[in-house]
């Protein structure tokens, strides 16, 4: 598995360090405000486990589970897997995702959490990925942006592959080949 990968972009250190910072500006964002922390499954797990513990106001966290990809594109639709349980209503909801690409899938999960009413709606992904964007949408908290590499590791995947490495790392060329 780890001769799979060509190099490393963030390795823990660096992933710790942008932990840190997000979990202090979200605090700080945050300060005073009824916070409901929701994850995107499967990818965010690593991620948000890591973030939470460097939130120091009170939150509450909840799941949905939605499938958009294929390999290593996305199919320009999405499938509710799993809804929320914590009603949103008059909350301040924090959408955290390993990585923001195309938008398509954070587009449609903000319209689908806009339309349960929440007081607020923001965004918060570890990659933020513009290169790849087919729809103009921001996260208000970006871990870091990176260039059009297909990473994984760190909870992202690529065919449930590789989410438990430590670091986030690109794939060489012919494992994705392989792969396919």
């Amino acid at each position: 598995m780890f001769d799979d990968i060509e190099k490393i972009l963030l390795d823990k250190e660096s992933l710790q360090k942008i932990n840190s910072r997000l979990g202090t500006e979200i605090s700080s964002h945050y300060s005073h405000k009824n916070l409901l922390i929701v994850g995107l499954l499967k990818g965010c797990v690593v991620f948000l486990s890591d973030l939470i513990r460097n939130i120091n106001i009170f939150c509450e966290f909840d799941f949905i589970a939605v499938s958009s990809y294929s390999g290593t594109e996305s199919r320009g639709e999405i499938k509710i897997n799993m809804d929320l349980d914590i009603p949103m209503h008059n909350k301040d909801v924090l959408i955290v995702d390993d990585i923001l690409d195309t938008g398509i899938t954070m587009s449609n999960i903000k319209k689908l959490l806009n339309a349960k009413n929440p007081k607020s709606l923001n965004v918060c992904v570890l990659l933020d990925k513009p290169a790849r964007r087919k729809i103009s949408i921001e996260a208000e908290f970006v871990g870091t942006k990176i260039e059009n590499y297909f990473a994984v590791g760190y909870g992202l995947d690529f065919n449930e592959k590789y989410r438990n490495l430590p670091y986030i790392g690109v794939l060489k060329p012919e494992v994705v080949q392989n792969l396919r």
